[in-house]
């Protein structure tokens, strides 16, 4: 994530807490119990979001790990399409072997 990426979602939240806080206000609440109220849905935000990555982190849905896998496979593929016909039979040769044992 760029650090512009991070701003903007900083000032996203300052605007939705703030929003919040009037919109609480405006439906009749005083301005204790709106700022209350708005402390606890960003709090509920930012706990849904920890669960939502700890979740992805654990199961390896990070966008590095898919980057990585992919980088990998690519790599893998490339080597095999510069193989020529005799590499690519040893190679199976040696698989089978792996296998066999």
């Amino acid at each position: 994530m760029r650090r512009i990426d991070v701003l903007m979602i900083g000032i996203v939240g300052l605007f939705v807490g703030g929003g919040t806080y009037v919109f609480f206000q405006n439906v009749g609440f005083d301005s204790i119990q709106a700022g209350l109220w708005t402390q606890f849905l960003l709090v509920l935000i930012v706990l849904g979001w920890l669960v939502s990555y700890l979740f992805r982190a654990s199961h390896g849905n990070m966008t590095y790990h898919e980057q990585i896998k992919h980088y990998g496979e690519a790599v893998l593929q490339k080597r095999l399409e510069a193989m020529t016909p005799e590499e690519l039979e040893a190679l199976q040769a040696q698989i089978d072997a792996e296998h066999a044992n």
